[in-house]
This record gives C-alpha cells, sequence and structure tokens, in this order.
C-alpha cells in the first residue's frame, strides 16, 4: 500500500509516465543559450543596429535614428530567469476525445512539457486553473520538486459542469502586474474570441504569450456513422445528428474551419503565438517542431507581434 488517496495515486501515475515522456524526447533537445521556451527579446537594454525588414517598430531607438539619418531599433538582452504562468482550461468540454485520448489528457500533456522546458536555471513556474468550479491559483516557485507539485495540483483538478471565463482567466495572469515573462494559454478556444481576445492583447503588451489550441478531429469534420448523439458536457444538452447526410456533413466541416480561422485569426491579432495540439497527432513532435521553428524565426529578427501559426496537426479528410 502506499498510504496515498485514490486520487493522488491516479495523479502520480499520469505524472511518472508524463514525465518519463518528456524526459526522453525532449530533455537536451531544445536547450541553448535562453532559459525559457519561447527566447523573447528580453527587457534588459543593449546596443543599437540598423532597422531590418521585420524589426518590432516598438523597439526603434529615436535618438540614434536622430542622430544617424538611418533607422534604428534598440536590442535587449534576454532575461536570464525566466517566470512562466500557465493558464490551463479544464473546463467540461475538454472531457472529449474520438482518437485515443481526450482533450483534457492533451491539456495535461502540454502543461508537463512546457514545465519541463521552462522550470531550469531558478525559473519560476505558476499556474492558473480554470473549472466549472472556478479558477485556482498556484504561485510561481522555482525547482523541479515545486515544479512537480504544481502538475499534481493540475492533474488533481476535477472536471466539473459550467463554462469557463476564459476572458477572465486571462485577466488574472495580469494581475497583479509582475516582471516581463512567459504566460502560456491551454484551451480549446471554444468561447467566442471577443471575450477573450482583447485580454490576451493586453497581456502580450508587456509578456510573451503562446496559446495552445487542443482539437479533436471530430471538432473539425463528422463521418457518416448514421444517427449520432451528442451531449454538450458544459450545459448537458442533448442534440440529435443524421451524419449520413453529406450536406450536414459538408456545411459542418466549413463551419468548424470558419471557427478555427477565426480563433487563429484573433490570436494573431493579439500578438500571441499558435500552437495547435491535436488528439490525433505526435504532441511531443508538434511542440519540438514549434519551438525550434519559432526560435529560428526570432533569431532572424522576426517582429514579436508577426507570429506565425503553427499547426502542426494532419488534416482531416
Amino acid at each position: 500500500m502506499t498510504g496515498l488517496p485514490a486520487d493522488a495515486q491516479a495523479a502520480g501515475a499520469v505524472l511518472t509516465r508524463l514525465q518519463l515522456l518528456v524526459t526522453r524526447r525532449l530533455d537536451g533537445l531544445l536547450q541553448g543559450d535562453y532559459l525559457g521556451l519561447l527566447p523573447g527579446p528580453g527587457s534588459e537594454p543593449g546596443e543599437s543596429r540598423e532597422y531590418r525588414a521585420g524589426d518590432d517598430v516598438r523597439r526603434m531607438d529615436w535618438p540614434v535614428t536622430a542622430r544617424t539619418t538611418v533607422p534604428h531599433v534598440r536590442q535587449t538582452e534576454a532575461d536570464r530567469e525566466l517566470e512562466t504562468w500557465l493558464a490551463v482550461d479544464l473546463s467540461a468540454s475538454l472531457s472529449f476525445g474520438t482518437a485515443g485520448r481526450l482533450k483534457r489528457d492533451l491539456v495535461l500533456a502540454a502543461a508537463a512539457a512546457l514545465t519541463h522546458l521552462t522550470v531550469r536555471g531558478g525559473n519560476r513556474v505558476g499556474a492558473l486553473v480554470a473549472s466549472g468550479a472556478g479558477i485556482r491559483r498556484l504561485p510561481a516557485r522555482p525547482g523541479r520538486r515545486a515544479a512537480q507539485g504544481l502538475l499534481r495540483a493540475v492533474v488533481g483538478t476535477e472536471a466539473t459542469p459550467g463554462r469557463v471565463d476564459l476572458g477572465g482567466l486571462v485577466d488574472q495572469l495580469s494581475r497583479p502586474r509582475r516582471r516581463r515573462g512567459l504566460a502560456v494559454l491551454i484551451s480549446d478556444f471554444l468561447a467566442p474570441p471577443e471575450q477573450w481576445e482583447r485580454p490576451v492583447r493586453r497581456l502580450s503588451v508587456r509578456h510573451d504569450v503562446l496559446a495552445i489550441e487542443v482539437v479533436d478531429p471530430r471538432e473539425l469534420a463528422l463521418v457518416d456513422v448514421g444517427v449520432l448523439e451528442l451531449v454538450d458536457p458544459e450545459t448537458g444538452a442533448v442534440h440529435e445528428v443524421q451524419t449520413a447526410s453529406r450536406g450536414l456533413r459538408d456545411r459542418y466541416a466549413r463551419a468548424a474551419a470558419q471557427q478555427r480561422a477565426r480563433i487563429a485569426a484573433a490570436l494573431r491579432r493579439s500578438g500571441a503565438a499558435q500552437l495547435r495540439l491535436r488528439t490525433d497527432s505526435d504532441w511531443l513532435a508538434d511542440i519540438v517542431r514549434f519551438v525550434a521553428a519559432r526560435r529560428h524565426a526570432l533569431s532572424s529578427g522576426a517582429a514579436r507581434g508577426d507570429r506565425p501559426t503553427e499547426d502542426s496537426g494532419r488534416e482531416v479528410r
């Protein structure tokens, strides 16, 4: 006997599996000169250099530009210690999955990977965990033991009925005001963009923001399985859908594509980097590709506000 409650034992088993996966495939693979996941421009002022296409105009060095009559930007030194905050959406809509895992499983896996990648070198990791029961704040602390405790609390959060105010969750990341760091939003982003776009934009003014969108293939396209009974996990509403109708499946796919396009556009306007993880893809490989692409783009001088959208998942035919 372990002496632990059953739910604590289950959480420990989940974390052990995630830790082994992440350590074996990510440990040392993405480490470099920066201690964080996304090496942003930093906050310490450095030297000036001539402006290049794609540079962030907010970093223009106007005194040097005036003296030389050539546009210059002020470079900044990368912060050597990073504070990362995870905003983890564990609303009831995440308790859905048709490809071998639930979206909730993918949320927990992404949280574990991000924590593993950012906790080194004295970096601190904290989290806000939202469910139908409300929002729980887990303070940012350094060290692997604290990180494991944080992940254990995230894994142990029960899925409860009710909707999560995604905009309110993002707003809480800005309070209290803290030094520049990394903010990671992990959600399926099913709430209308007008509810969360403005809070994300405010957050990205001061912090590097990474939005991890969790998607199941059946949210993008339906297959012909006859009459399908669908239950909204957040409200309990039940709908019967005749999936044998080709017209209905086509309308569903178009509406789903438009919805995901609106999400991507809202995140892009907000200045957030976007990573889409799917329940039918290799999520660790998707994270590796995304981080490698981001580091290459940032090292090439890409503007902070012009972040590419990463959709590593396979298309549903």
